[in-house]
């Protein structure tokens, strides 16, 4: 955390220690107070430049400055570069190429993980350092100097950071932090799952999924909760704020929760799975590669953007839960029967839910369907809950890579509570 604690005449600048490189080739600043006048610049420079100068005044700097949006280029005149930046906004500054036969370097820009331009600028001997100035009183930032910048298969820009967003790797118009900012939750206890717990027996009987209700702590959450919040615009289709965690559903971890803690203008909100390189202006479930529970209509959609009637609409408090019944052959990869969820059926108890898998007897066209299968993919069984009740489930071809927990939404104020790992205690 840097603050401003100069007499509003003389600026104040920082240098990190190291240049930015080819492995750690981006960093990040978040605007906690933007004070007086919200005279923050963040940037490049040399390795001994003068600390009484913002960024990219000298030769040799570059910086995006928040209080005019104008870029600064080793001149103190400005050109104009991008918006203006305030409060909780976050700034970012990263090498994208280098030309060392010509001496330079592509430096680009970032606001709230969207990338805002960029511009050739000299290398330096030494490299180039990142820096922040500041020049007025209140003026408070944090800086994230792990930040890594990557590009996916689109050519769409892809985020992870080491904070509260080490489980994400992907983030569009959607803000994340911990639940330590989160008011004590009203939700009964006795709705939230806690455990699912998958029993296989060596031959046929039954192949048990249970979810137990849990306790939960004393502020009503878990260590493993995050908050998101969508910040786009919400004025069309093409908004779409999406969230999609890092690391795909496996036998280990095969299911997470949302809890809906803000339905927003339009509870535009969707939970489901997708693809690795999903479009980013998509709700999951419209695109190829992905399915999920959309809690506006309590419909499911399935790589279409014309959704089935499957659940009831979900609002504020209610909590809903996305998992894979993986097949029993999943990890070992052998010639299994791939499509054994075809038979299950589901006898929802007291405490618990039991899906018994019936058995099937015809094993040559048992045969023939995994024949079709393997040319079109893995087969895995989605499944979605409702306040531990399950909704229902869908059989979706796996993609390679497997499939990411993804959170969709799209219209102002929405807010979502989610547990990547609600099973791990």
């Amino acid at each position: 955390m840097l603050s401003y604690q100069g007499n509003s005449e003389e600026v104040g600048c920082y240098v990190a220690g190291c240049p930015l490189s080819k492995q750690n080739c981006y960093f990040e600043v978040t605007i906690v107070d933007s004070g007086v006048r919200g005279s923050i610049a963040v940037g490049l420079v040399p390795k001994f430049y003068r600390l009484d100068h913002q960024p990219g005044w000298l030769p040799y700097s570059v910086a995006y400055h928040a209080d005019n949006g104008k870029l600064y280029n080793g001149n103190p005149v400005g050109q104009q570069f991008g918006p203006k930046c305030a409060r909780g906004d976050r700034i970012g500054c990263g090498i994208q190429s280098e030309n060392i036969q010509e001496g330079l370097t592509t430096v680009f820009f970032t606001k709230n993980r969207k990338e805002v331009g960029s511009v050739e600028v000299p290398l330096c001997a030494d490299g180039l350092f990142p820096a922040v100035g500041m020049h007025s009183l209140g003026e408070e930032v944090k800086v994230d100097l792990q930040a890594h910048w990557f590009l996916d298969e689109e050519d769409s820009m892809m985020m992870m950071v080491d904070s509260h967003e080490d489980d994400w790797g992907r983030l569009y118009d959607v803000r994340v932090s911990g639940t330590n900012c989160l008011p004590p939750t009203t939700v009964n206890p006795s709705s939230l799952i806690g455990r699912v717990e998958l029993f296989i027996t060596s031959s046929f009987t039954p192949i048990i999924i249970t979810i137990r209700r849990s306790q939960s702590n004393s502020t009503g959450g878990s260590r493993n909760q995050q908050l998101l919040e969508y910040v786009g615009k919400g004025k069309s289709i093409m908004d779409v704020g999406l969230a999609q965690a890092r690391q795909p559903l496996t036998t280990r971890c095969h299911y997470y929760e949302v809890e809906i803690i803000d339905a927003g203008e339009k509870c535009y909100i969707a939970l489901g799975l997708a693809r690795r390189d999903y479009p980013k202006n998509r709700h999951p479930g419209w695109s190829r590669g992905s399915v999920a529970y959309h809690a506006d209509d309590g419909k499911i959609f399935h790589g279409s953007g014309v959704g089935d009637a499957f659940g009831p609409r979900c609002f504020k408090g209610d909590i809903m839960g996305c998992g894979i019944m993986f097949p029993r052959d999943y990890i070992l990869d052998s010639e299994g029967d791939s499509d054994q969820w075809e038979g299950l059926q589901v006898f929802p108890g007291h405490d618990s839910l039991c899906l018994y898998h019936r058995d099937e007897e015809d094993d040559e066209e048992e045969e023939e369907e995994e024949g079709e299968q393997e040319e079109e993919g893995r087969r895995v069984t989605v499944f979605f809950t409702r306040n531990g009740k399950l909704m229902g489930r869908r059989e979706v071809v796996e993609p390679e890579g497997g499939l990411f927990p993804t959170v969709g939404m799209l219209s102002s104020g929405e807010k979502v509570k989610v547990d990547l790992h609600p099973l791990s205690g």
